[in-house]
């Protein structure tokens, strides 16, 4: 394993303790479709959520949360559709960004609920 995916799957087990600290449920993880990788799908309450997770060692290229571009929003996006049409779900959804960064105390979390909708 990489060092690159190292940190970020320790990135993403952050986020998920983050989330279900929060009182998220987990459904899925890692999940592919051929239109790409949805880290995290988390239940809150009735909604389903799609979670990215971005780690950044430092600003110097643009934040975590700045990462996810429309194109990668786009690509979120069909991926979660993949998903409700492959487990026949019919539920509400939202899509959020954890952003995860170096911090004092390890690695801080911005949990950006909401952080964009499907079209």
């Amino acid at each position: 394993m990489s060092l690159r995916s190292e940190q970020g799957r320790l990135a993403e087990d952050q986020a998920l303790g983050f989330l279900q600290q929060a009182g998220l449920k987990l459904i899925a993880r890692n999940f592919h479709s051929r239109y790409g990788e949805i880290d995290l799908i988390m239940e809150d309450g009735r909604t389903l959520v799609f979670v990215e997770v971005r780690y950044r060692s430092s600003d110097r290229y643009g934040s975590a949360e700045e990462s996810v571009n429309h194109r990668k929003q786009a690509r979120l996006v069909l991926t979660a559709a993949s998903f409700l049409k492959e487990k026949r779900l019919n539920r509400p959804t939202r899509f959020d960004v954890a952003a995860l960064s170096p911090g004092p105390e390890g690695l801080s979390v911005a949990w950006i609920k909401g952080a964009f909708q499907s079209e």
